[in-house]
């Protein structure tokens, strides 16, 4: 890292003995330009993460899918509907599709619903990773400012050794995308290119 700090952030986790992907809410609202948080460019991350996917597969690792819901009335929404009043689109009884998967899981894949950033907090995604025995997980999905960011800060925190995919990620701006890679890469988590990710899977 360049700049007056750089050597106080030039760790890195690496990777350890068993490595899963976690595909962070890559729904429709997020990939369907039309959808409450729509991105300007979401095709490139689908089809990277489309990639991590299937190389997990493959080689018979664990691909674990999180999605935000609701129940209707946003009782277990806390104060975080109440900052993003926009997530009232993933309640129960909301209409649109928006919180359906862009990409299909495989029968035996976790899909984990969260009610907040972390797909850590409030769920049981910790001891199923333990359970798999996984050491490393591999990010993908939305957006890299929130549920990402705070997914793999939480991995670090939990013991697993992150690594966001750079090109599997996507925000609704790329200076917002690419500062949060950089500060997440200097602090919580390695940041690796889809081919690094796909090699070591």
């Amino acid at each position: 890292m360049s700049g007056p700090h750089g050597s106080a952030f030039s760790g890195r986790v690496g990777w350890g003995a068993k490595a899963a992907v976690l595909v962070i809410d890559l729904v429709r609202a997020y990939s369907d330009p039309a959808g409450p948080f729509g991105l300007p460019e979401p095709g490139p991350a689908v089809t990277a993460t489309q990639a991590l996917v299937d190389a997990a597969r493959a080689h018979g690792r664990l691909v674990v899918w999180t999605v935000v819901r609701y129940a209707p009335g946003l009782e277990d929404g806390g104060l975080f509907v109440r900052k993003v009043p926009a997530l009232a689109c993933f309640a129960d009884d909301a209409s649109g599709g928006w919180g359906e998967l862009t990409l299909q899981p495989q029968a035996g894949e976790p899909v984990l619903v969260k009610q907040y950033a972390s797909a850590f907090f409030g769920t049981a995604l910790a001891s199923t990773l333990h359970a798999a025995g996984v050491d490393t997980v591999v990010l993908a999905g939305v957006s890299t400012s929130g549920c990402v960011r705070a997914t793999a800060m939480d991995a670090l925190n939990c013991g697993f050794r992150p690594q966001v995919v750079r090109d599997a990620c996507a925000d609704r701006t790329t200076a917002l995308h690419e500062n949060n890679l950089a500060d997440l890469d200097a602090k919580y988590a390695d940041v690796v290119d889809l081919q690094d990710a796909l090699a070591r899977l």
